[in-house]
């Protein structure tokens, strides 16, 4: 690597140490995987729970959804205190807190109980992905975001995929409660590894070196020319709130979510009343759909990415990437509703869970793109969203599986919500448009 040379400081004097940047996204996947077992090791955990502490369909419904009620509160905050403070110190008071709710989650013995160490579990978690796009975006070029977003948001599904075997295993071995206190230790092992080698910005990591600095300080504007990340635009509250591709962005994450908390949350549940398996069972039928939704989000991540640059085209790159998905995701989920055979269920919610979950990193990719100086509080507005689809996707479900008995009615709702955002998605999503010009 040439080496890189500038005024003041001395220049590092190892530049062809040039991949630090990578080991950054690999400790924004490690605490993914965990964050997504912990918030996902309920929907195991909540047959056991309903049956020692006495819980309705409709009050494990509501303890489902109590993450999404905690979490709306602090994703958007957390944007803003991310964009104010920086990842590093967000991310680990996140953690800290989230390790604390998990041990609670063991440690409840009532329904009031479960119910508050949920919610509070969603309201530590909430910086976590404002806290990753900031993070990302402060550590990558602007042609490596979409890649660096689909590898780290990889974990989401990776995690469910081997968290479901795992989560059941401890659970066969030591118990729900235990499994619950094993979870919070994991989560705290991993925060000592963050403060030691994350810092804000890697100008001020001693571990990157100037060459590095230089790529992660160039990107490519839309007439081909290099130019540095810097001296951008200012993005107004006003912005945020009307940019047209924003607003369809955020309703897109919406749909997303309501798709992600309904699997995540009622997938074991549909499994064990339609085709009466053991949560042991599920957890192992539960790997393939979430594995595969793993491999076709990191695929597309990177596809993203080469369509950009060959492309230049942010409508090709990202927008057709959500519509195309979402809607395959839709039209997959409505024979779901119907089937009453074990094996076209789970190939159809492999391909729907793998479709929907496959743009997951061009929404991200799209805050950036549009308002690069805010994205962590555009991820913030956006997350909101999805902490209300966290919240609706399990209690509405709760409450028509308590009342009609029947999974149809909910599938429904999920592709008539996957129709609408590609409608939107088609009008209105324009990022080439709306994107800061560098």
């Amino acid at each position: 690597m040439t080496e890189f040379t500038q005024s003041g400081p001395a220049v590092r004097a190892d530049s062809r140490a040039g991949k630090f940047r990578w080991a950054v996204v690999a400790l924004l996947f490690a605490i993914t995987i965990i964050n997504y077992i912990d918030r996902s090791a309920i929907s195991y955990a909540i047959t056991p729970m309903a049956k020692e502490l006495s819980l309705s369909d409709a009050q494990r419904g509501v303890i489902l959804g109590a993450f999404g009620f905690g979490y709306a509160f602090t994703t958007f905050l957390g944007g803003i205190l991310v964009d104010r403070f920086g990842a590093r110190i967000v991310l680990a008071i996140s953690v800290a807190f989230w390790a604390v709710s998990i041990w609670l989650s063991g440690a409840a013995s009532s329904f009031f109980l479960v119910l508050g160490a949920r919610a509070m579990l969603g309201l530590a978690e909430g910086p976590m992905f404002p806290g990753m796009t900031g993070a990302i975006g402060s550590w990558l070029a602007g042609a490596e975001r979409a890649k660096a977003l689909g590898v780290s948001l990889a974990a989401v599904p990776f995690s469910l995929a081997i968290g479901a075997p795992i989560v059941t295993e401890l659970m066969g071995a030591f118990g729900w409660r235990a499994m619950f206190y094993i979870l919070a230790g994991v989560s705290l092992a991993w925060l000592p590894i963050w403060l030691w080698l994350f810092r804000n910005h890697p100008e001020d990591s001693p571990n990157v070196s100037d060459g590095e600095l230089a790529h992660i300080r160039t990107t490519v504007s839309h007439d081909d020319a290099p130019k540095t990340d810097i001296q951008r635009p200012k993005t107004t509250w006003k912005r945020l709130f009307t940019n047209p591709t924003l607003l369809v962005n955020y309703w897109a994450f919406f749909v997303f979510g309501y798709f992600l908390f309904f699997f995540m949350t009622w997938l074991p549940g549909y499994l064990e009343k339609d085709f009466g398996l053991s949560v042991s069972a599920v957890g192992w039928f539960s790997v393939v759909p979430w594995a595969a939704a793993a491999v076709v989000l990191l695929g597309l991540g990177y596809l993203s990415d080469k369509l950009l640059a060959r492309t230049r085209s942010l409508r090709l790159s990202r927008s057709a990437m959500i519509a195309v998905t979402q809607a395959i995701a839709a039209l997959v989920v409505i024979p779901v509703a119907f089937t009453s055979n074990l094996t076209v269920a789970l190939t159809l919610i492999t391909i729907a869970l793998a479709a929907s979950m496959g743009a997951n990193a061009a929404y991200y990719a799209v805050n950036i793109d549009v308002a690069p100086d805010r994205s962590a509080t555009a991820l913030g507005i956006m997350d909101l969203g999805f902490a209300i689809s966290g919240f609706l996707a399990p209690t509405i479900t709760g409450w028509v599986v308590g009342t009609s008995g029947s999974f149809v009615e909910a599938f429904l709702l999920m592709a008539g919500l996957g129709i609408s955002s590609v409608v939107l998605t088609a009008l209105f999503h324009r990022p080439d448009r709306d994107a800061v010009r560098v």
